[in-house]
This record gives C-alpha cells, sequence and structure tokens, in this order.
C-alpha cells in the first residue's frame, strides 16, 4: 500500500516537473467528435457457455455505444457510454446513472513522449475488448470474461522509442469504477489499491495487474504472417488468494476477399476453483473453436459465428435440469459502427 502510494507521488512529481520545463506554446483548436456502434444478434442455442456477452437464446440485443472525445493538442476527454444488455454486463459493479458509463478520463500530453490519464478506461489486458468492433469472434473468450473488464485510477503512458511503449498505472480495485468501494453490495471502502503495468515492443504487451491478494500476467501480441494471413496470441495467468484460472487462445484469420475474412479463435482455459462449475467442484478444464465470418459492407458487418465448448466434466446447462460436458451454437450478429 504505501509503495503504491510513493508511486502515485512520483508520477504527480514528474507530471509538475514536465509541464514547468517546458516552453509555452500555442495550442490548437480542439476537435469535438461522436462515435460508437450499435450490434444485434440471433443465438441458435438456448443455453450458452459461462463467457459474457453473446448469450441470450432467439434474437436478441447487443447494446448501443456512444462515443464523445474532445481532443486538444495537450489535452482532452472520453466519455463513452453504453445502453443494452452488453453495456449491463460491461459495467456490472457500477449503479444508478453510472451503470451506462462504460469509459470516462480525462488525458495531458505532459510532452510529445508523456501522457497523463485520469479516471476511467478499459482494461488493458487481454486480446479481447468490451466493444463488438474491437473483436474479431461475436462471443467472447474465457480469459476475457473472466479477467477485468475496466479500471478507475491514474496511468502515464510513456513511449520510450519508435517501437517500445510503457505504462504505469495505479487503480481501484478492478472493476469497482465508481469509486474505491463496494457501490453495488454494501457500500464499505477498500483499504486497498491495484497496481498495473504493461510494457509494449513491436506490437507485442506484456502486462500487469497486482493488488491485495491478486495477481496476473498476461501476454497479448499477433504477428502478420503473410499479406493476407494474421495470427493473434492470448496467454494468461492469474491468482487471486490461491483462486486461479489460466488459459491460452490462438486467433488465426484469414482475408479471402476485400470484404470477407475468416478467423478461428482456439481457446484452452483452466480454472482450479471451480468457477465455470455452477454446483462447485475444483480443476475444470475447457476447450472452445470459434469460427467466425467477417462480411463487411461501407460501416456495417455481419458475423456468422460456429462455437463448439467441450469441458472436463458437465458444467454446460443444457435444460433446466440437465447438464452435459459440451455445448454448440450458431451466432448470426450485425454490427453497424459510426
Amino acid at each position: 500500500m504505501k509503495n503504491i502510494k510513493n508511486l502515485l507521488y512520483s508520477i504527480l512529481a514528474l507530471v509538475s516537473f514536465s509541464i514547468s520545463a517546458q516552453e509555452e506554446t500555442t495550442e490548437d483548436e480542439p476537435t469535438f467528435s461522436v462515435a460508437g456502434s450499435i450490434d444485434t444478434y440471433f443465438r441458435s442455442a438456448d443455453y450458452a457457455p459461462g463467457t459474457s456477452f453473446a448469450n441470450k437464446p432467439g434474437f436478441a440485443l447487443g447494446m448501443a455505444n456512444v462515443i464523445l472525445s474532445y481532443e486538444g493538442e495537450k489535452s482532452g476527454f472520453v466519455a463513452d457510454f453504453v445502453y443494452g444488455p452488453r453495456g449491463v454486463e460491461a459495467v456490472f459493479n457500477s449503479s444508478g446513472s453510472s451503470n451506462i458509463v462504460n469509459q470516462l478520463y480525462a488525458y495531458l500530453n505532459v510532452s510529445d513522449n508523456f501522457t497523463l490519464t485520469l479516471g476511467n478506461w478499459n482494461t488493458f489486458l487481454g486480446y479481447e475488448v468490451i466493444s463488438p468492433t474491437g473483436n474479431f469472434n461475436y462471443s467472447t473468450s474465457y480469459m476475457f470474461s473472466y479477467g477485468p473488464f475496466s479500471h478507475t485510477g491514474i496511468k502515464a503512458d510513456f513511449t520510450l522509442s519508435e517501437k517500445t511503449s510503457l505504462m504505469l498505472a495505479v487503480m481501484n480495485q478492478t472493476d469497482f469504477t465508481e469509486g474505491n468501494f463496494d457501490s453495488v453490495l454494501t457500500g464499505i471502502p477498500f483499504d486497498a489499491y491495484m497496481f498495473g503495468a504493461q510494457l509494449g515492443i513491436s506490437g507485442q504487451y506484456l502486462n500487469l495487474l497486482a493488488g491485495d491478494g491478486y495477481t496476473q500476467i498476461d501476454f497479448t501480441g499477433g504477428f502478420d504472417l503473410s499479406d493476407s494471413f494474421f495470427l493473434g496470441i492470448n496467454a494468461t495467468s492469474a491468482d487471486m488468494d490461491g483462486t486461479k484460472f489460466s488459459g491460452v487462445a490462438l486467433y488465426p484469420q484469414l482475408a479471402l476477399s476485400e470484404t470477407f475474412t475468416l478467423g478461428l479463435r482456439g481457446e484452452i482455459f483452466n480454472d482450479d476453483s471451480g468457477i465455470l462449475d455452477d454446483v462447485g467442484g475444483t480443476d475444470q478444464d475447457n476447450t472452445s473453436f470459434t469460427i467466425t465470418g467477417s462480411y463487411t459492407s461501407g460501416n456495417l458487418t455481419i458475423k456468422p459465428e460456429i462455437r463448439v465448448d467441450s469441458g472436463s466434466a458437465e458444467f454446460y446447462q443444457k435444460s433446466l435440469t440437465g447438464t452435459t460436458d459440451n455445448l454448440a451454437s450458431f451466432i448470426l450478429a450485425a454490427i453497424y459502427a459510426f
């Protein structure tokens, strides 16, 4: 706790020094922009695996996402709002009017190589994100679903060289975005903060999230193996007071034309605490294969998807009273970005 506070004071001192050392310049006129997306889908199976989003049967709604941003030469802000079932799941620890706030932060470009951000932002860990416009597959992985979604705090981003970057952050407890307290259940403040770090080298990222009884190490990266073939990689390992999960996933994607790409997510996920099993148990293994097509026409993207999950035990629901060790489904999603 003391070390994290000292780090926070050091960051603030560095900001003060950097600002005072800069020569006064005339700032360009700020630009205001509005962006976002909507998504909706059809799911064939009545029951879904234990991952986030796209879990409702039949014709269903994702979310409407509206992002307001104001960007100046030295400073700006982002206000990211979500409405609908996907948005509700994304901000599950928020209440009242805060349950539509996906991201809300202000930033200061202290120099060309140093940016300071204060507020709430989506997590820096993992290959997948909350917005469907940032994912190739429409359904999400177990590593994404059981890892953090968002953080609230202060972070410093450094550009160390043309291909190297560093991020350091001090944050509230993971996913408690309104403040460092249990806003949904008891309202009791947390007497601990989280520390985050990310090292980026040539598009490959090593991530660390640590706090009171929690440590997660994550690798996210990818390689263009040819002009039409991309391979994404994600691996993670987390320990929460002895409750552990880990996984690895590969994301090969092949562009078959200018408008259609075919991709696969192959994920192996291990949970030694029984998170996957609603009726208890330990050491649950899950293998998931998701084949997704992505057809783009202007701002509209259509994604047909087939997903097959296989488990080491019967922890998937197949009826109101029955369970199974495998589950398959078909999804057809429409995503419009603006």
